[in-house]
């Protein structure tokens, strides 16, 4: 099973990714699960999300507290939470950051990171530095759980034919600029 929290702040889509990473893994005859983590929280306070997909059914109902994958929609939460806490051994962690991934590895300590500076992704193909979608191509990179013509359809059904083919352009944009380290 692969489990992947994901890090955002409200109002970014962290929700929706994880909801459109699960519909389209259940697209693919995969077995998914996708649940946000907030409370009462305003738009941009911290929240977390989680995914987990398996190719069996999944019986555990709760939060993710080992994860395989950990992708954070906002660099600056990693000076106020500790994204990597519980990464299983050979983990990832995938950010939306202008710094190098040599950097934030270094900076933070974390065994392997990817990153993409998924915020100009963003406001140049979308026009807003809402990177939800964005962070999905990059999550794709770094690991290999879906093809990426898996989430042309959930991208554009949640979207629309206005911004669906925007969200999977800055998608695929994405996934090819993503730099592992």
């Amino acid at each position: 099973m692969i489990e992947i929290r994901i890090h955002g702040r409200g109002g970014q889509g962290g929700v929706t990714s994880a909801e459109l990473l699960a519909r389209a893994a259940i697209a693919q005859g995969k077995y998914a699960q996708a649940f946000p983590s907030f409370g009462p929280e305003r738009r941009g306070a911290p929240v977390v999300a989680f995914v987990r997909v398996d190719d069996k059914p999944i019986r555990i109902r709760e939060r993710v507290y080992s994860p395989n994958l950990v992708l954070v929609l906002d660099p600056t939460l990693l000076d106020i939470v500790n994204v990597a806490d519980g990464l299983k051994e050979g983990g990832k962690v995938v950010v939306n950051s202008p710094e190098s991934a040599s950097e934030l590895k270094s900076k933070h300590g974390w065994p392997c990171v990817a990153r993409v500076d998924a915020q100009t992704v963003a406001l140049e193909e979308l026009g807003v530095a809402i990177t939800n979608t964005t962070m999905l191509g990059a999550l794709l990179k770094a690991m290999d759980i879906l093809p990426l013509a898996a989430l042309r359809e959930v991208i554009d059904d949640r979207f629309g034919p206005k911004l669906g083919p925007k969200n999977y352009k800055a998608f695929e944009r994405a996934y090819n600029e993503t730099v592992e380290n």
